[in-house]
């Protein structure tokens, strides 16, 4: 199964993909891959790994991009390979905790960085071939908004979740990316409302995600902000990773899946 989680910033996503990635491998006992591909890295604090300051992004590795493709975008002209050879890089510089192997792929931050440089062709054929050829449970926290969509960097998932707080901003592009999904033949999207505090903001989500299926709810917990300023991992969280379990079990249902 391969999951993408997207979303307006902040909402989170990368809570849910810690939780997802731990459930997967502890209770499902199934190999995982988290994939961290926001251009703010923190599903390493998320899934409690040590050391996570130090941790350099796959693009941001000039001398891997360099290796791989042939050249970096500093060297303006040069031709590069399109199709680098990546196979190898999860078990090379992924990182394990807990049946976890985490990769850290980050983002192309600066003006243009949509084009086809060199570090935007890595990025791209390392979630194709996670996506694509590898045979484990893989759950990718996305950048916030619709930019991967934009460049069908999650063609070919299973399915893709779109975490929605209870705001009309945070709804919109929930539909934003509904719509970018479907042109690049995306069907199996989902949402999980988050931050829910009452009946009231689960039923205007019910109400404004028509033609979304809804997964589940988390709800609101003054906890998890704590967490993150402390470095609490995500497992800590009991009723979290319970509300979790359920979402998962609904993916499964939603997907046919046996286990």
């Amino acid at each position: 199964m391969k999951i993408a989680i997207s979303g307006k910033g902040g909402v989170g996503k990368t809570t849910l993909a810690a939780a997802m990635a731990w459930l997967f491998a502890h209770e499902d006992n199934k190999k995982v891959l988290a994939i961290d591909a926001d251009p703010a890295p923190n599903l390493a604090i998320a899934l409690g790994i040590e050391g996570h300051e130090n941790i350099v992004p796959m693009v941001e590795m000039k001398e891997l991009v360099k290796e791989r493709t042939g050249a970096t975008s500093e060297e303006y002209g040069k031709f590069f390979k399109l199709n680098p050879t990546v196979s190898d890089l999860p078990e090379r510089i992924g990182i394990e905790k807990d049946g976890v192997r985490l990769m850290v792929l980050g983002a192309i931050q600066r003006g243009g960085g949509g084009c086809a440089c060199p570090e935007g062709v890595f990025l791209k054929s390392m979630i194709t071939h996670i996506v694509l050829q590898r045979d484990e449970v893989a759950v990718a926290d996305m950048e916030a908004g619709v930019e991967h969509l934009g460049r069908a960097s999650v063609r070919g998932v299973n399915a893709l979740i779109v975490v929605v707080e209870p705001t009309l901003s945070s709804v919109e592009v929930a539909h934003r990316i509904n719509r970018l999904a479907a042109d690049i033949g995306l069907k199996s999207v989902f949402a999980v409302g988050n931050k829910i505090q009452n009946k009231e903001q689960q039923d205007f989500l019910e109400k404004r995600l028509k033609g979304i299926p809804i997964l589940g709810f988390l709800s609101f917990d003054p906890k998890i902000p704590e967490a993150g300023l402390k470095g609490t991992p995500v497992m800590d969280d009991r009723e979290l990773m319970e509300e979790v379990k359920g979402i998962i079990k609904r993916l499964k249902m939603e997907l046919g899946a046996t286990s």
